[in-house]
């Protein structure tokens, strides 16, 4: 398998994270007691981590602008488009067991006039599927890309978003899961020089929602910024793990999640890693995270980072939040007519709207909004 560029770089160890490796020997079976691995129930991954073959795969359905093109390739293509290797065993397995990959292609100074929308859809939760997908954005590109994720699959996958110089893209990851659905996954992004990228995840389905995603810069002057929301009901874990590695000078990140759980065993993680290194002169981060616990049984997790290597930056900094649902708000608004079911919503709602205001396709953000009040209509 051909070495891309990441594997190449000398890398500062992170206190927190793995080197990235597509050598699955460098990302031994997790026991549990690993830093990236203790807040997961091993258990409750339905065997993906044993790492068997499958050839089942997720129905994908597209609707692309011009300017956007899908292809299949082999798993050697797809790496010698570079980008982040795996940081972890399962992302490893599902490059090595896909059996190629899906080529989401931006043209270089492309200017969509709509959102490129992919779906992806499994159709049973115990069929097992592996998946590789890379999202190449052209150099000085201007878009949006939306993957949904619907149906019910145990599902493991890497993607890897490689976006291109001058280039402004808004991402889009919805997991919008049936209940029975597992989901692995590692987003890996590498944005080049003066780029940006708007990142958004929407988790609010699935038994298992576990994603990583990890940022890195190919040159001096990007731009990531990681958005997110997150619904966890009775039973439901719901994880994110994400890890900004500044790898370039004057540089920026920003990150903000936000979730909210109801229900007995709820539970949300929500672990954020800024690395900066001695070369990441002039940079600006800072990582926020935000839990509203509804009701009691539910537990939140949040554990923000900050590993600084120069003392010559711009500013960082971390904040985590973690409360119950406010009753002064509650109160208010019934004093003014409104029912104390409705209040909650408009509470949730409010709360959420930072984010999902965002995001500049009307539809989807419409679309979301229902779906938080559908899932808080047993509050």
């Amino acid at each position: 398998m051909t070495a891309t560029i990441t594997d190449a770089l000398e890398h500062v160890e992170s206190h927190l994270h793995p080197e990235p490796s597509y050598d699955l020997a460098a990302h031994p079976v997790p026991t549990g007691r690993e830093e990236i691995w203790r807040f997961t129930p091993l258990k409750r991954l339905r065997g993906l981590l044993d790492g068997a073959a499958s050839d089942a795969h997720l129905q994908i359905d597209s609707d692309l602008p011009a300017g956007v093109t899908i292809t299949a390739i082999s798993t050697d293509e797809a790496v010698a488009i570079g980008g982040l290797a795996p940081f972890d065993r399962l992302a490893a397995l599902a490059v090595q067991n896909a059996g190629g990959a899906l080529l989401v292609d931006v043209a270089a100074n492309a200017e969509l006039d709509a959102a490129a929308r992919i779906t992806l859809r499994g159709s049973a939760a115990d069929q097992l599927v592996w998946g590789h997908v890379v999202v190449r954005i052209g150099a000085h590109a201007r878009g949006t890309l939306v993957l949904d994720h619907l149906g019910s699959s145990t599902y493991a996958a890497t993607t890897t978003y490689v976006v291109g110089d001058g280039a402004a893209v808004d991402v889009i990851s919805v997991h919008d899961w049936d209940d029975d659905a597992v989901h692995a996954g590692q987003n890996g992004i590498t944005v080049g020089r003066d780029a940006t990228i708007r990142f958004f995840e929407f988790s609010l389905g699935g038994d298992l929602v576990r994603t990583s995603t990890n940022v890195e810069y190919a040159g001096p002057g990007g731009t990531a910024e990681l958005l997110g929301v997150y619904l966890a009901d009775a039973g439901q874990h719901i994880e994110h793990r994400l890890f900004v590695d500044h790898t370039a000078p004057k540089t920026r990140s920003n990150v903000l999640y936000k979730g909210a759980l109801q229900g007995q065993d709820a539970h949300t993680v929500w672990v954020g890693n800024v690395l900066i290194r001695k070369v990441a002169e002039g940079i600006d981060t800072f990582e926020q995270n935000d839990n509203l616990i509804l009701t009691d049984g539910a537990t939140a997790d949040s554990v923000p980072n900050l590993e600084i290597e120069t003392g010559e930056i711009a500013g960082a900094g971390h904040a985590s939040t973690t409360g119950r649902f406010d009753d002064q708000h509650l109160f208010y608004l019934q004093s003014r007519g409104i029912p104390e079911d409705e209040a909650r919503r408009l509470v949730v709602r409010g709360f959420f709207h930072d984010i999902i205001r965002r995001i500049h396709v009307e539809d989807l953000a419409e679309r979301l909004v229902a779906a938080v009040e559908e899932e808080l209509a047993d509050v």
